[in-house]
């Protein structure tokens, strides 16, 4: 019979064994074996927002190729934080991952004190989605184009508000940017979801917002709010007879939503590179692309290099951004 110290140490002696399978013999032998059980994908948004509905949409088909569960866990709170922080001290096997938007791109400046740093405690893994934006008001507002907005805005600085989803969500820095390139002062009044602050647009309790094009087009269409531009570099495909921010007397004005994929920093190179492959099969699926077409979202289709520049470069655009406006996670 083995001694019990003896069967200790030979069980403290296979440890590191299993975690290093990818670095002894093949390369490939982890990714071959990947996933071995159920996926976690932390979204760290409340659920029907654009990231649970593409989260769940790209969840479902990973499954499906891999023959795994992928299973989105919905974490939000705190601005992104707490369910992102849950990922980042996570195994780094493959096995919780990370569902991200240009919120956390944004954090990393808004928020420089949060328990991790994105690109020192994750790996890229593959962006999924970019989506345009628009600009409404409510009917109530005088302002019939962007121009007579911004003519409203600096006749009477901090006259104006608009209303977002939270701070360093895409609809509070579509505003920021706004300001800065346009050279206005007005108001942001955060809310806890893009749900209450548009209730209130349609309500007429608030003025205007940044939000997502499929789900205001219908709103705007029935003439309970008013658009003035979308967000994107081209005119949305849902909205094609509404000019650009950037058309409409903001040159060079780009501010759109986009989702991607990351995994806890340690990670195996080759089961970020699987999971990158499998999402840029999804993603570039013809049927795919025409039902996100027709909701104005375009696919993103990356190596995991080219989304680490990708990710980087965001974070330098938002910086500047914050630190023009004078932007803070508490406003």
């Amino acid at each position: 019979m083995t001694h019990p110290c003896r069967r200790f140490l030979l069980r403290l002696l296979a440890l590191p064994l299993a975690g290093a399978c990818c670095a002894l013999g093949s390369p490939g032998a982890c990714a071959q074996d990947y996933p071995s059980r159920p996926v976690r994908i932390i979204v760290p948004f409340a659920p029907g927002g654009s990231a649970d509905v593409y989260g769940r949409f790209v969840a479902q088909r990973l499954q499906e190729a891999l023959g795994q569960s992928f299973v989105i866990d919905n974490r939000p709170g705190a601005g992104s934080i707490i369910g992102t922080d849950a990922v980042a001290k996570s195994t780094p096997d493959g096995h919780t991952l990370l569902l991200m938007s240009n919120t956390h791109t944004v954090n990393e400046s808004l928020i420089p004190n949060k328990p991790f740093q994105l690109m020192r405690d994750f790996v890229p893994v593959a962006p999924l989605s970019n989506s345009d934006l628009v600009l409404v008001v409510k009917p109530a507002l005088p302002a019939q184009s962007l121009a007579d907005l911004i003519r409203m805005a600096k006749a009477k600085p901090g006259s104006l508000s608009y209303a977002s989803s939270g701070q360093g969500t895409p609809y509070h820095m579509a505003g920021e940017l706004l300001k800065v390139m346009a050279g206005v002062s007005i108001v942001h009044i955060p809310y806890k979801g893009s749900s209450g602050a548009r209730a209130d647009l349609l309500g007429g309790q608030i003025e205007m917002m940044f939000d997502a094009v499929p789900t205001m087009a219908e709103h705007i269409r029935a003439g309970k709010v008013r658009g003035l531009a979308t967000t994107g570099k081209a005119r949305s495909a849902v909205l094609p007879e509404m000019p650009t921010i950037a058309e409409a007397g903001v040159p060079g004005f780009e501010a759109t939503l986009w989702l991607g994929v990351l995994a806890p920093k340690g990670t195996p190179a080759a089961i970020v590179n699987k999971l990158n492959a499998e999402i840029v099969k999804i993603v570039s699926n013809p049927e795919v692309q025409r039902a996100w077409a027709a909701q104005g979202t375009t696919p993103m289709v990356m190596t995991v290099d080219e989304f680490t520049r990708y990710l980087n470069d965001d974070i330098a655009k938002w910086a500047r951004i914050v630190k023009i406006s004078g932007a803070r996670p508490d406003q």
